[in-house]
């Protein structure tokens, strides 16, 4: 089932996510659901509060167009940071409507600690892209947006025209 996507400036998106004591059934649904409505979107990456649970779980799949998919579930990510800092050119968000792009500052590095659906622990180091979109989902869980990471003044002119944008919306 596709689920309806959180966007900004929902203040679900800015809350800390709890963590997942069982896997039960309902998660199961719930990932096979954001994996469902990630590809739907179309995206890489789709973490829980972005569908409006708050829960510490994330799904993406890092395969290009041309590639073979491999959804990835993650239960209760850890992530230790390493390596340089890499600018993730034009990050976008499927929470941040009127699919504004900017520049971010990540690491090219990541070591990952999570666990699978089948309550397995998970332990990899990613790079490149799979490090880039880890990052941007794990923030999420954190309440943090791509958009909390670029300047002041780009993001006050982006919050100036959400709201026009929202005004807009709301008088259709």
């Amino acid at each position: 089932m596709i689920l309806d996507i959180v966007a900004y400036p929902d203040p679900r998106l800015k809350e800390v996510c709890k963590p997942i004591t069982e896997v039960t059934d309902e998660i199961r649904q719930l990932a096979a659901d954001m994996i469902e409505t990630m590809y739907a979107a179309p995206g890489v990456g789709l973490a829980a509060p972005q569908v409006g649970r708050n829960i510490r779980m994330l799904v993406m799949d890092p395969a290009m167009k041309d590639e073979e998919k491999q959804p990835r579930v993650l239960i209760n990510p850890e992530l230790t940071l390493s390596g340089e800092e890499v600018i993730s050119e034009q990050e976008g968000c499927l929470s941040v409507p009127m699919n504004y792009r900017a520049d971010v500052h990540r690491m090219s590095n990541v070591h990952l600690r999570a666990m699978d659906l089948d309550g397995n622990i998970i332990e990899e180091d990613l790079e490149d892209f799979p490090a880039i979109i880890i990052q941007h989902e794990y923030d999420h869980l954190d309440g943090i947006l791509f958009i909390d990471k670029i300047s002041r003044l780009r993001r006050t002119l982006y919050d100036s025209k959400v709201k026009k944008w929202l005004k807009r919306k709301s008088a259709v």
